[in-house]
């Protein structure tokens, strides 16, 4: 008998367990270690004089056009931005790092969270090569040492399947968690939720995601604030500091649209001044190219 080897191209995405959960201890534990992970202050006001805040939310895109371009795990891109902050908050960096930084972040966390890692290579191609593989080598173990090797960071999606389970929506639960994926990845851009606890982020938004679909759904709650209790009764998360949360949440999304909306108004001919609507539009991930763009074009 013949045995033949194939590889397979796809990408393996591991399903949740439910065993897990339904488990209260691990939802517990995830609550009780995820403050080990978020930034305690700001590091632009205190540490990373070269850089500014929309300077991170350009390379925290590029690291998400390339999560998705590779397809990878949703925890991976995640993972990589608070390892990202988590690095930026003990070592001052030039802004011509802050790539090579974002892609160092993703390599690491492509390694701890998918079962075929990114390659050096692919991250040096994303980059436009304007980081090189020597580069990378170096600055992972840069990045681990300063890190104490402890990768293994709570992330909103640790909590959004645990939430959702003690939430009576059983029929709805695939069309709200992927609107919280969304709102997630949203949160995970902007720099003002990097001090938010991750449960706080995926409870928030959930809540959003929720009260966004209360039209289409068959919704058991009567009013946002009920549903705002039941969160609260779950996570046990202040109350003040979840609705906070999922008000900056909506806030956001308001903000993007209007943005996408002006950009998209400004690429058909109604402004002169093309380029500037081409920046913008880049700048909130409207145009997924191919290869998602070099981010030294627009830092610099």
């Amino acid at each position: 008998m013949d045995l033949f080897c194939c590889e397979s191209e796809s990408v393996t995405k591991f399903s949740e367990d439910s065993v897990l959960l339904e488990d209260s201890r691990v939802f517990e534990n995830l609550l009780q270690i995820e403050d080990r992970y978020v930034l305690s202050s700001c590091y632009f006001k205190c540490l990373q004089t070269d850089l500014k805040p929309y300077m991170r939310t350009i390379v925290a895109e590029w690291m998400q056009e390339v999560c998705e371009e590779e397809r990878c795990q949703d925890e991976v891109f995640p993972l990589a931005v608070n390892c990202l902050d988590r690095f930026l908050s003990l070592v001052r960096v030039q802004k011509s790092q802050l790539q090579l930084l974002g892609a160092v972040c993703l390599f690491l966390a492509s390694k701890l969270r998918q079962s075929r890692p990114l390659t050096a290579e692919r991250l040096c191609l994303y980059s436009d090569h304007s980081i090189t593989v020597s580069q990378l080598i170096s600055w992972e173990l840069l990045v681990l040492n300063t890190l104490k090797w402890d990768l293994s960071a709570i992330t909103p999606f640790d909590f959004l399947g645990h939430i959702l389970r003690r939430l009576p929506i059983f029929r709805e639960m695939d069309l709200v968690k992927r609107h919280a994926h969304t709102f997630i990845g949203l949160c995970t851009t902007d720099v003002k939720f990097s001090m938010y606890p991750p449960s706080t982020i995926a409870a928030a938004s959930i809540g959003a995601a929720i009260q966004g679909l209360r039209a289409r759904l068959d919704i058991q709650w009567s009013s946002p604030s009920e549903l705002l209790s039941k969160l609260q009764a779950i996570t046990g998360i202040e109350r003040d500091c979840l609705r906070a949360c999922w008000e900056q949440i909506e806030e956001t999304i308001v903000s993007r649209i209007a943005a996408a909306t002006r950009a998209s108004l400004n690429s058909l001919g109604l402004s002169t001044n093309h380029k500037l609507a081409e920046q913008e539009m880049g700048s909130l991930g409207i145009i997924q190219a191919e290869n998602p763009p070099d981010v030294q074009d627009v830092l610099f």
